[in-house]
C-alpha cells in the first residue's frame, strides 16, 4: 500500500508541504507487487480508514486488496514518523496498524469525518491535504526532530561505517542502535542495506547497468547486488523492473 522502490502502475507522488516527506496516491493494479523496504513510514487513507504503515525489513504483500481500491499517503522520511505517530518506530517494524491504535479516538474520528467528506468533493488532492496538516500539526507539538537522525540517515547513505557514523553524532555504537531502532525501526546496519536497496532500484530504473548500479550504490560488485536486492526485495532485479 506504500509507494515506490519497486512499485508499477497506478502510482504517483509530489514532494510534500511536510519537509521531508511526499504525497503519495495509488490505485491498486491486478497482480499488483509487493511492497519493498524504504526505511519510510507512512499514513495512508483508504476504504474510510487511516492506517499507519510502519518501516519493513523485506516485502510486503499486497494480496487481498481488490484491483481499483484507491489509497493516498503520506511517506515519512526515514526517522521522521515517530515524531507523527508517537511511537517508537521499532513498535512499527513490519506492521499496518489503526491510527486509532495510536492516537487519541477523538482526533482521529475527526479526522476521518473529514477526509470522507474531503473525498467526495474535493479528491486525492484535499485528502492529502488534509493529511498534511494533521502531521505538520503532530511534527509542531512534538517540537521538532532530533538533530542527530537526520545526520545519521545522511551518513549511512554515503556509506559511511557503523563506527564513523557513531563518532560523528558522538554517540557509543550501543547508543547509535539504540537510537536506530527508536528512529527508524531497526539498527544501522540493516538501514544501511535498505537505503542501499532505495538507491539501487532508482539507479536501475533510470536505465543504469546493473555493473554501473553495484559500484554507484555502494555494493562490493554485481554479485553482491543481486544477492541483497533478493534478500531484501524477494526477487531479482529484472522481475522488480519488469513492466505490469
Amino acid at each position: 500500500m506504500k509507494g515506490p522502490p519497486g512499485v508499477s502502475g497506478g502510482y504517483r507522488e509530489r514532494a510534500s508541504r511536510v519537509g521531508g516527506a511526499v504525497l503519495w496516491a495509488r490505485t491498486m493494479q491486478p497482480a499488483a507487487r509487493p511492497v519493498l523496504p524504504d526505511g519510510c513510514t507512512d499514513l495512508i487513507w483508504s476504504g474510510g480508514r487511516l492506517l499507519v504503515a510502519g518501516p519493513d525489513t523485506g516485502p510486503q504483500s499486497v494480496d487481498g486488496v481488490p484491483p481499483g481500491t484507491p489509497f493516498v499517503g503520506l511517506r515519512f522520511a526515514p526517522g521522521q514518523g515517530p515524531a507523527v505517530f508517537g511511537v517508537p518506530a521499532r513498535e512499527l517494524r513490519d506492521r499496518r496498524v489503526p491510527l486509532a491504535d495510536l492516537w487519541p479516538a477523538g482526533p482521529v474520528r475527526e479526522l476521518t469525518e473529514r477526509l470522507a467528506a474531503a473525498g467526495e468533493v474535493g479528491g486525492d488532492d484535499r485528502v492529502g491535504r488534509l493529511l498534511e496538516e494533521a502531521a505538520g500539526a503532530r511534527l509542531r507539538e512534538g517540537g521538532g526532530e532530533d538533530g542527530r537522525v537526520g545526520a545519521v540517515v545522511a551518513a549511512l547513505g554515503r556509506g559511511c561505517s557503523v563506527g564513523e557514523v557513531a563518532g560523528a553524532v558522538a554517540l557509543s555504537a550501543r547508543q547509535l542502535h539504540r537510537l536506530s531502532l527508536d528512529a527508524f525501526g531497526y539498527g544501522p546496519k540493516t538501514l544501511t542495506r535498505v537505503l542501499r536497496l532505495v538507491r539501487a532500484l532508482g539507479l536501475a530504473r533510470a536505465g543504469t547497468p546493473y555493473a554501473q548500479v553495484a559500484a554507484r550504490a555502494g555494493y562490493a560488485d554485481q554479485a553482491h547486488l543481486a544477492r541483497e536486492v533478493k534478500s531484501l526485495a524477494g526477487a531479482p532485479m529484472g522481475v522488480l523492473l519488469a513492466p505490469g
